[in-house]
């Protein structure tokens, strides 16, 4: 049997050790202390994150994708991370992937046990042909969950980076790993509740990685996200919002650029910064590889 005892994210807290006794606002006040510990845990990982970006960005520059592994709370995660990339960067859904053991089922109800199933980890990698130019998030707050190290070590096994994301210092999982990032939250209000500071330091990570490594492959235009997909909308009134504040354009400027290049925030400021047809600006993002500032700044020097 595991000694929770050892584990970071099972030992109890003191500072909610009576938090049953708390009338409403007490019990709030106290998650919100331990809340307000979790920013600082993830900083001490930044030089880690920074390093599995770079990693990450590689990949994806080369033909690669990003897949999060993980069970429970934290496979949710993952796929709720991957998810939200296709709409906000209009990336394909194969870009990146969120994958938790159980299956599809296990996001919305527990499946018992699947976390346990070290050969199940691999097999998911299988089954979405996982290869070495792809990048592996295996997510475990205690750093011991079967199914990730099961896709850890065969992510490894072929020549594949496998970045560990975990709770607990020490972990079995940074020993499967070519990166750990590994944010201390501490015991949890409630003990072994990984949900709370554990899952939001996750998330927090996770936003990191995804979100830096779309600024690098020029998804972002200063910190606006010019590769959105205006499919309602709100999205439509954002779409325009994005392309005006890039240009300085009116609304029917802006609007007679996104019809004119397919709704694409991205083509339609480069069309209205340098003053080109939708070709102009095709030719001029492809030389950039899909910079926005690179494409203008090589305009302007040529000027």
């Amino acid at each position: 049997m595991t000694r929770l005892d050892l584990i970071d994210t099972e030992q109890i807290n003191p500072r909610t050790a009576r938090i049953d006794s708390e009338d409403s606002l007490g019990i709030v006040r106290l998650i919100n202390g331990e809340d307000s510990l979790i920013a600082a845990a993830v900083e001490k990982e930044l030089p880690h994150i920074a390093r599995a970006v770079d990693v990450i960005y590689e990949s994806l520059s080369s033909g690669g994708r990003l897949i999060y592994i993980g069970s429970g709370t934290s496979g949710r995660l993952g796929v709720l991370d991957a998810s939200e990339c296709p709409p906000t960067y209009g990336v394909s859904p194969e870009l990146v992937r969120g994958l938790i053991a159980g299956g599809p089922s296990a996001i919305l109800q527990a499946v018992e046990g699947a976390e346990d199933n070290y050969a199940m980890g691999r097999a998911d990698l299988e089954r979405i042909c996982f290869g070495a130019n792809d990048v592996l998030v295996g997510i475990a707050a205690s750093g011991r969950t079967p199914y990730v190290l099961g896709a850890m070590d065969y992510a490894r096994s072929l020549g594949a980076t496998a970045i560990g994301l975990t709770n607990c210092s020490d972990s079995e999982l940074s020993r499967h790993a070519n990166i750990c990032i590994a944010p201390l939250t501490g015991p949890e209000v409630v003990a072994g509740s990984t949900r709370m500071k554990s899952g939001t330091a996750q998330k927090m990570v996770l936003n990191m990685l995804s979100t830096a490594t779309m600024i690098r492959l020029g998804k972002v235009y200063g910190n606006l996200m010019v590769d959105v997909r205006a499919t309602n909308e709100k999205l439509i009134v954002r779409a325009i919002s994005i392309v005006r504040t890039a240009t300085g354009a009116d609304e029917e400027e802006a609007r007679r650029a996104l019809d004119a290049s397919g709704f694409s925030c991205k083509h339609a400021i480069v069309m209205i910064l340098l003053g080109v047809d939708m070709d102009g600006a095709n030719a001029a993002l492809k030389e950039a590889q899909g910079q926005i500032s690179r494409a203008v700044g090589a305009n302007a020097r040529r000027s």
